[in-house]
């Protein structure tokens, strides 16, 4: 099975380059993915799959039947959008729209997805069972697996692949993680309400720029003191206004920022935790507050028997040097996370670092995927997945 989907894949190459250079030339932002849907949707259909469109908005998905000799139903997931940045790349098939980038490598997520779909439509009637491509707008924003979710895309499933590109892992190698590989993310947004007066007699107001910066020394340095080293928090506060004068003390402060965090009983203390410093320090002062505490996306965590067959089946196609066991998670988010409060599954690591230019981050203006990590990324999901159902 393993010499076909690598043969099947290496003759489908060329046309992988040419889907992914087409989708990277035209980026479309969360929620807007609607030529990318449509491009999609044209090619499961050419491949023989059922296909369903405008899910969870513009979303697509594509289901191969299988012999369904085993009633589990394996989803494999992958996302379309871009992001609001401006390419500063050199390629030929750089982004033709002004402002919007492919800078995470969404493109290259959508053609290993459909490249998958490809290679196995022409083994279907040698899978024991159906799988399901998810093809998802908006994972930028963190909402477009709540929409798929809702439009009933994981209606069945047993069980959950996906992937995503990074930099960091040479192209043509794999990284696996075990546990927890993202961070849980949680909207936050603190109004710190004091009383306003003449800068010349502050003992006469209640200044709530000051306090607000108090608020954010207090939430910063308790970190440190009053939770668990081994479960990461990251407090960011990103954005802060207030005050409507250089002479004038401010009677209110707006501060939004995001809080992100590995384990889901971390994640569930922090609401409570957030709200008694703010309430201390205000009452320390005179102030009032406001909390908004919005839970975006949990943590990633992977299925230790998902992630054994996904790493099984990585080192039985391209052997032990190039399968890389990430020892340490990321603190950022992926709503991929979203599908695993519906079924088990795993997230694995797609290579993409080039050797012969510099590997800037994702989300940078100048970042570039090597091409070459395409085809390992759908032999290795198309062998993860025959070797699911012999799982």
């Amino acid at each position: 099975m393993l010499t076909q989907i690598k043969e099947l894949a290496e003759a489908i190459a060329p046309r992988l380059i040419d889907i992914r250079r087409h989708i990277h030339a035209h980026p479309e932002l969360s929620g807007q993915e609607y030529q990318t849907a449509a491009y999609v949707a044209g090619v499961l259909s050419s491949c023989g799959l059922r296909v369903e469109e405008a899910v969870g908005k513009t979303g697509v998905v594509g289901e191969l039947t299988g012999r369904q000799t085993d009633p589990r139903l394996l989803a494999i997931r992958a996302d379309m959008d871009a992001l609001p940045i401006q390419e500063c790349t050199d390629l030929e098939f750089a982004s033709r729209k002004p402002g919007v980038m492919h800078a995470c490598g969404h493109d290259i997520h959508a053609t290993v997805g459909l490249g998958t779909a490809m290679v196995l439509s022409q083994l279907e009637e040698e899978l024991s069972g159906r799988v399901r491509f998810i093809f998802q707008p908006a994972e930028e924003i963190a909402q477009g697996a709540g929409w798929m979710v809702r439009d009933g895309a994981m209606r069945d499933v047993s069980n959950i692949f996906g992937l995503h590109v990074f930099p960091s892992i040479p192209a043509r190698s794999v990284g696996i993680r075990y546990g927890a590989l993202t961070a849980a993310a949680d909207e936050l947004e603190i109004f710190i309400r004091g009383e306003s007066g003449h800068g010349a007699r502050p003992h006469e107001a209640t200044d709530a720029i000051w306090i607000a910066s108090q608020a954010i020394a207090a939430l910063q340095q308790a970190i440190s003191r009053t939770q668990n080293p081994l479960h990461p928090i990251v407090l960011t506060i990103g954005q802060i206004s207030g005050g409507r004068a250089p002479n004038i003390i401010a009677d209110q402060v707006r501060m939004a920022g995001m809080v992100r965090s590995l384990h889901p009983e971390t994640q569930a203390l922090l609401p409570e935790w957030i709200e008694n410093i703010v309430a201390g320090v205000c009452q320390t002062y005179g102030a009032t507050y406001e909390i908004n505490y919005c839970p975006r996306v949990p943590s990633v965590q992977n299925d230790v028997a998902m992630t054994q067959i996904l790493e099984a089946a990585a080192r039985e196609a391209w052997g032990s040097d190039r399968v890389c066991i990430l020892h340490e998670p990321s603190l950022g988010a992926e709503d991929f996370s979203v599908y695993l409060q519906d079924a088990p599954g795993t997230m694995f690591r797609l290579g993409v670092g080039r050797a012969d230019k510099p590997n800037y981050p994702l989300h940078h203006p100048q970042f570039e995927a090597d091409e070459a990590a395409i085809l390992t990324g759908v032999v290795t999901l198309a062998y993860a997945a025959c070797k699911y159902w012999e799982s």
